[in-house]
């Protein structure tokens, strides 16, 4: 089963995927530590999960990184990963269409985060305006293929397809 995790900063969306895979697996982590505050926070992150979660990091190749190894895994998040491609100046939204098909090829439960990032004021420069649209597409695209869907507000979850 696929399933995405989608939800603003600090709604509870990390935490809820963690409980959808109960028993842990592959844990793969977009982030980049470029700084002691993100450090900090994949520091909370990691000591949340435990020891039954492997950590593979993949800050740009994400369909590489699905296809390494079946069990369950937990991608987080996605809007972290379309900023590192936009950084490197590569094209989530073209990517995505890579990412599909790992997803398609895994035999276990896989589920991804990403935020929310449409809910807000239009951002006033283009870079951000970029950013927010490939996000949007890329979630789109994911959770047209997932089995299920779950937004997450306030630590309160909201199917929008599929059921938990």
């Amino acid at each position: 089963m696929i399933t995405l995790v989608l939800g603003g900063t600090r709604s509870g969306k990390s935490a809820m995927a963690e409980s959808l895979l109960p028993k842990g697996g592959l844990y793969i982590a977009t982030a980049e530590i470029l700084d002691a505050e993100m450090k900090a926070r994949i520091k909370a992150h990691i000591a949340r999960r435990g020891t039954t979660w492997q950590t593979l990091e993949a800050p740009l190749d994400l369909a590489q990184a699905l296809g390494r190894q079946d069990g369950p895994a937990l991608v987080d998040c996605l809007t972290l990963w379309v900023s590192n491609l936009l950084l490197a100046g590569r094209d989530a939204t073209l990517e995505v269409a890579d990412v599909i098909e790992a997803l398609k090829s895994r035999r276990s439960d896989t589920v991804l985060v990403s935020n929310e990032v449409g809910l807000g004021i239009v951002p006033d420069n283009a870079l951000a305006r970029d950013f927010r649209d490939r996000a949007g597409i890329v979630n789109q695209k994911i959770a047209a293929m997932a089995d299920r869907v779950v937004f997450v507000a306030a630590g309160l979850p909201m199917v929008l397809k599929g059921s938990l």
